[in-house]
């Protein structure tokens, strides 16, 4: 065989290899960008136990972490493209959608109860109904607001009978007390603390008003990657079986995270978040559909907007675990 026949081969060959190679080595991204935040205790393992770290690094590829101040900042980084994974509520993630925000729901970290509408003891309110003409902090495009919006809408009232003043939680906790506002659509743990270290007072709880605890992904980072984002899930999953067998380090965690009190979190963790789910499916669908449906209804959504299609394509079941 000559020379040049031998090179011809082993260009050809070459080149089969290279078109029979996955594209994956070439397209990987250098970092994955995923968030942590307070209402998500499932992140906050994730992240101090580096599975992520671990499981990517093989790949050379990093891991950067963005705190998530509420699910408004969540959805603003990942339409940035500042974030490829941010954790939100179900609901907020449904209006960040239909506002154009191109994300898929791939994952439920929790099922909280972790927004009420709370107010202090002087204000004299003690239902709904008493907040007609009344001043009300809340984080616009958050679970709090959209619990807010819901509950006037029960007694008949709309954003109009009220002042809402746009904070974000932690600001609209410091309003409330400094009697700037009479109320406030809380967000745990920040509402916690309002209660236990401050003496405020949750004077409308509705558990299942409260949408899930939702993980997004951006739907180009999806398509693109497919095996990195089951990869994010799985570790997802671990954290979350470790802190379903060691509350007390999840606790210690948020502690030393929040720097609030051992009780507040305490509070947070054991009476408002339930972590025993996973698959994102037919309750998630069923309960983002009611509350967009419910907003449509209070005229925050326009009436021409189809939610339960928006719904349909905003939750992506095809990530799904084998745990529950």
């Amino acid at each position: 065989m000559s020379t040049r026949l031998t090179r011809r081969a082993f260009v050809a060959a070459l080149a089969i290899g290279l078109a029979a190679a996955p594209a994956f080595a070439a397209d990987a991204p250098k970092e994955i960008r995923i968030d942590w935040a307070t209402y998500n205790p499932v992140s906050l393992v994730l992240k101090e136990r580096g599975i992520l770290e671990k499981e990517f690094e093989k790949d050379g590829i990093a891991i950067r972490w963005v705190q998530s101040a509420g699910s408004n900042k969540a959805l603003e980084f990942l339409n940035a493209s500042s974030l490829d994974f941010g954790s939100t509520a179900g609901a907020a993630a449904l209006l960040g959608r239909i506002n154009g925000n191109p994300i898929k729901s791939i994952y439920v970290y929790s099922r909280p109860e972790w927004t009420a509408l709370v107010t202090r003891p002087d204000t004299g309110i003690t239902k709904v109904a008493d907040l007609k003409g009344k001043r009300i902090a809340a984080t616009r495009g958050t679970d709090p607001h959209i619990f807010l919006i819901r509950a006037l809408q029960e007694v008949g009232l709309t954003e109009k009978d009220v002042t809402i003043v746009l904070l974000q939680h932690a600001d609209g906790k410091a309003a409330l007390l400094r009697k700037d506002v009479d109320a406030w659509a809380g967000l745990d743990p920040i509402m916690a603390s309002a209660e236990v270290e401050d003496g405020a007072k949750l004077f409308f709880r509705k558990p299942e008003a409260n949408t899930w605890g939702i993980l997004n992904v951006r739907e180009a980072f999806a398509a693109d990657h497919p095996e990195l984002v089951k990869r994010v899930i799985a570790g997802y999953e671990t954290a979350r079986q470790w802190a379903l067998a060691n509350p007390d380090e999840v606790k210690r965690y948020l502690v030393a995270a929040t720097k609030l009190p051992e009780a507040v979190i305490a509070k947070q963790l054991s009476e408002r978040t339930e972590l025993t789910h996973s698959n994102i499916g037919a309750a998630q669908v069923d309960s983002i559909t009611a509350a967009g449906i419910a907003l449509q209804q209070a005229g925050v959504i326009k009436p021409d907007v189809d939610v339960k299609a928006i719904v349909s394509a905003l939750v992506d079941t095809s990530f799904a675990t084998a745990s529950r």
